[in-house]
């Protein structure tokens, strides 16, 4: 996580130092990110054979709740609280306790809840609690047939929602019909795979939730990761490339895919998939293992990649250590040397670096002639040069909260901005993190552009950029529509213009490239589009064969 930290903070100074020059005075406050912690809800219903949808309720209300300017406490960090506190994972914990919980994860809020099944009729209550007021509000309440609990539980999230964010632009409507439809046996059999206590009862309950429901995300990047802790690597990349690249879960899947290819030796699919990772997040874990797998296949790049570790984190003695074997297989025998210093300086007890040192050193002090002195590479055949080292850790939450950390600086910095200058300021953030590649980050700003000012047309076409990044052609096109319905402008018609393109609908993406020509008559982008487009128009059509 730490170039995340690293590049984040650049961008936190930035913010505090630039934004607040720019504020004007309003009395309307901005929007501030909150801390949710999700407990498992009570089974209120006396029915043993819905105790399973206890757990259920964090992971849709987690999902549901997890809009850009807030943060859900995962499922996994909830566990490693309770155990480090001493807590039993299924505590139905008194009101005292919940306080200490919550305290001790620096939540904003704990939601809490319990939940009854009459024979027809399935009732949800819950109730937040709010850390900083110490409230609890009155329950919400949803309700309807057992077949519809991902709906119910989808409707206590609005409610909830709109009471953490009243500003958001979002009818409870609108909110419902992005509720994706999962089979109620295939969501069951998910749950209790998560709450499962062996490798083989949770490989089938998630092989079951696929069958039933074939497109069923979570299900699939839990089986990938299953495969996975047990090693079984070839099962384990398969299940997790069908990750969706428009989920926000691809980056996680594709990191441990990138792993499972990188132990079955096939290096260039590892890459592959750790790009993927690289083109969402900033985390050194990425740029080392793309490092790892470039000097593997002989790629200069290598260096590269381990220098963008380094620059970010000094400290990290793999870093020095890959960087090394790097320098080495370069010619660089004294720059190796120097970088496998300072991996003993951060790690003395590290042996294997240690028996790399001294292998190349010995070759050094043989004669002031010798190879290491020169600056070539060692020939000696007691030099054996080790593998470069692949990080294991993801961490993409530490990175989603500094992210927020960031964004509550820049909210707090435009206090007193109204909202459509905060919504400009916002876009244009947005633009250059999109600029440098940082999608996710990117989306985040143009989503929060567009709850301060919802006629934004760029923040909208810059939600349609991302989406197309992430192959997620449905909302790119919606999002571009609903730019150019507010505002006509190059980068929505050029969003259109590619998606057409792709899908060789020719005359339809020509017909954008002229739209946006007509706005910017020397866009360059337009312009190399426009060439695109008028080069398949004239390939020859393959032939039809003979019969």
């Amino acid at each position: 996580m730490r170039i995340a930290r690293t590049y984040l903070s650049l961008i936190l100074i930035a913010l505090v130092s630039g934004f607040a020059a720019s504020a004007k005075a309003q009395d309307q406050p901005p929007s501030s990110t909150q801390t949710i912690l999700i407990l498992p809800f009570d089974n209120a219903s006396n029915t043993a054979s819905l105790e399973w949808i206890s757990e259920a309720f964090p992971e849709i209300l987690g999902q549901r709740l997890a809009i850009p300017t807030t943060y859900v406490i995962s499922r996994d960090d909830r566990h490693y609280a309770f155990d480090r506190m001493g807590i039993p994972k299924n505590l139905h914990a008194s009101r005292a306790t919940l306080y200490r919980i919550a305290e001790q994860m620096d939540a904003d809020y704990v939601i809490l809840g319990d939940y009854s099944y009459d024979g027809k009729t399935f009732t949800a209550h819950a109730q937040l609690l709010d850390m900083k007021q110490l409230h609890l509000t009155k329950p919400f309440t949803a309700s309807g047939p057992l077949i519809d609990l991902v709906q119910i539980q989808s409707s206590l999230a609005w409610q909830i929602l709109k009471t953490i964010r009243p500003q958001l632009p979002m009818t409870h409507e609108e909110f419902m019909q992005d509720v994706k439809p999962i089979r109620l046996d295939a969501f069951e059999n998910y749950i209790r795979a998560l709450l499962a206590t062996t490798q083989a009862e949770k490989i089938q309950r998630l092989k079951d939730a696929i069958q039933e429901n074939p497109k069923y995300t979570a299900a699939i990047l839990e089986l990938g990761k299953t495969y996975f802790d047990d090693r079984q690597y070839q099962p384990a990349a398969s299940w997790l490339t069908q990750v969706p690249l428009s989920d926000k879960a691809a980056g996680e899947a594709n990191f441990l895919a990138g792993r499972a290819y990188y132990y079955l030796g096939q290096f260039n699919k590892a890459r592959a998939a750790f790009k993927v990772t690289e083109a969402r997040l900033p985390l050194t874990e990425v740029y080392n293992n793309l490092g790892v797998v470039a000097s593997r296949l002989g790629d200069r790049s290598a260096l590269d990649y381990f220098q963008k570790t380094i620059d970010a984190d000094p400290h990290d003695p793999d870093y020095h250590f890959n960087m090394a074997i790097a320098l080495y297989k370069k010619g660089d025998t004294a720059g190796a040397v120097r970088n496998l210093r300072d991996t003993l300086a951060h790690s003395p007890n590290d042996t294997e670096a240690r028996q790399f040192l001294d292998s190349l050193t010995g070759a050094s002090t043989s004669g002031a002639s010798g190879p290491a002195a020169s600056g070539t590479p060692a020939t000696q055949a007691s030099i054996r040069v080790p593998l470069p080292r692949l990080k294991q850790n993801y961490d993409e939450t530490s990175y989603q909260q500094l992210a927020l950390e960031v964004q509550n600086a820049m909210e707090k910095s435009l206090a007193n901005v109204d909202p459509k200058t905060r919504s400009k300021i916002y876009t244009e953030q947005g633009m250059n993190l999109l600029d440098k590649g940082l999608t996710a980050d990117a989306d985040r700003e143009f989503h929060e552009a567009v709850v301060q000012d919802p006629t934004n047309a760029t923040a909208h076409a810059g939600i349609a950029s991302v989406a197309e990044s992430r192959g997620d052609a449905v909302m790119a096109r919606s999002e571009a529509n609903s730019s150019i319905q507010l505002e006509p402008n190059v980068e929505a018609y050029l969003v259109l213009a590619r998606l057409d393109l792709k899908e060789n609908n020719l005359d339809s993406a020509s017909r954008q490239v002229e739209h946006a020509l007509a706005l910017q008559p020397s866009n360059a982008a337009a312009l190399s589009l426009k060439r695109e487009v008028d080069a398949q128009r004239t390939q020859p059509s393959e032939p039809s064969p003979r019969n």
